[in-house]
């Protein structure tokens, strides 16, 4: 079958396919003599392999490692699960960095006016070189300049 079918039966798209190729994910395809990858089952199968493991949030490299788990019937169940298990904390890891994200960026726009005028905690923030916005606390504009910058515009 061509790149176009087995991309529709995998659920895999052609640009996805033919990068699993180039990194050895999945070995080349053959090729007709008119130039035309051809695919078959297995290679179907495969894919569909790398997609479930894609949308779990594995790696290329994790995925890599997957397929070899998945080819070697000698292995041992508990070499998987214990592959899993890994990848289970890294991605507590990975929430638990959104989260703090998610906090970081709340207490940013709480701080924030959102009025018209130029002064914003977001963008000071982002700005901060310690990286501590958590540490804003309300302020008062500064009617008449000083050393916290311009003036605030009066409404």
């Amino acid at each position: 079958m061509n790149i176009g079918r087995a991309s529709k039966l995998s659920g895999v798209s052609t640009k996805m396919i033919r990068y699993y190729e180039q990194t050895g994910l999945i070995p080349k395809a053959a090729r007709h003599d008119s130039g035309y990858r051809d695919y078959d089952e297995a290679d179907v199968h495969r894919l569909r392999f790398i997609r479930r493991a894609r949308d779990l949030g594995f790696t290329v490299e994790q995925i890599g490692e997957l397929l070899g788990l998945w080819s070697d019937r000698s292995r041992a169940s508990a070499d998987v699960k214990s592959f899993a298990l890994g990848h289970i904390e890294r991605l507590r890891g990975k929430m638990a960095e959104i989260e703090a994200m998610v906090r970081t960026l709340e207490t940013l726009a709480d701080h924030c006016h959102g009025d018209d005028r130029p002064d914003c905690p977001i963008i000071e923030g982002l700005a901060d070189d310690d990286g501590e916005p958590s540490r804003l606390e309300p302020r008062e504009p500064q009617r008449f300049g000083g050393p916290g910058g311009p003036p605030a515009r009066r409404h």
